[in-house]
């Protein structure tokens, strides 16, 4: 049986990760969703950890914005694109590590935390729970946390209409309705009001909870799609204006839980 870390560092060493949120508009309208609300949200000068960064897209930017950023990444091969894309950038730090085990770094000592990519391959309570509490410990009174989630629900629709309805609805859910988490998903997704209740009894004060690429996950690979960039500038400030509705959460692949540490 191989380990959670085993199956998702395989993953991310066959795939392009870096160019994730360039190569699709609903990549690039993750990526803008994620970056307003950051800005929302940060100070000036603000020392930022990303956990579970990845190949450094939201590290990299902050930093050249002047951020004094920390990057933690699980994968081996994720971290060396990290570095290599980070290469000059003297306030940017990348070490390999765990989301579950934030030993290195003291209490309170992160303004901003961002946990952007662990929370997909966490499928344990105890690891989930673990997680949270590291990110939280962390991040200094008043500082503000985002968590990106996946939506159980857009992950059925967006993969399982290709005659495998059947093996997706399996996969993700019980006969009973209850959304499955273990590690052969790889990707794991949560309904909105499960993933609320995780931080039920965490020292923090919720904010809002977020969608971040609305439906064109679902709907960018049909034949008539079209989206110029003119119209995804369009688009993109007009969904900046739902992206909280309540009533349109489970349709977006990808959401933030945002919430600030008391």
């Amino acid at each position: 049986m191989e380990s959670r870390i085993e199956i998702v560092s395989s993953h991310y060493a066959g795939c392009d990760e870096d160019g994730r949120l360039d190569r699709s508009r609903h990549g690039q309208m993750e990526f803008f969703t994620t970056m307003h609300y950051i800005h929302r949200f940060l100070t000036p000068g603000a020392k930022v950890l990303e956990i579970g960064a990845g190949t450094g897209r939201y590290s990299i930017a902050l930093a050249k914005e002047g951020m004094d950023v920390t990057a933690v990444e699980l994968v081996e091969h994720n971290l060396e694109i990290l570095r290599e894309n980070a290469k000059g950038i003297a306030n940017l730090r990348a070490y390999q590590g765990d989301a579950t085990d934030l030993g290195r770094f003291p209490d309170d000592a992160f303004g901003l935390t961002l946990v952007l990519g662990p929370m997909y391959h966490l499928y344990e309570p105890e690891d989930v729970h673990r997680a949270i509490g590291e990110a939280i410990r962390v991040t200094r009174p008043g500082g503000v946390l985002f968590f990106a989630f996946l939506s159980a629900y857009a992950i059925l629709y967006n993969n399982y209409f290709q005659g495998n309805w059947t093996f997706g609805q399996q996969e993700n859910f019980t006969s009973d309705g209850r959304v499955r988490h273990f590690k052969e998903q790889l990707f794991t997704g949560y309904d909105v009001t499960e993933f609320e209740q995780l931080f039920k009894d965490k020292p923090v004060d919720y904010i809002t909870t977020v969608g971040t690429n609305g439906i064109l996950e679902s709907i960018e690979e049909r034949k008539d799609f079209e989206l110029s960039d003119a119209d995804f500038e369009a688009f993109a400030n007009w969904y900046l204006k739902f992206a909280e509705k309540r009533e349109l959460l489970g349709t977006t692949c990808h959401l933030l839980y945002i919430c600030r540490k008391n």
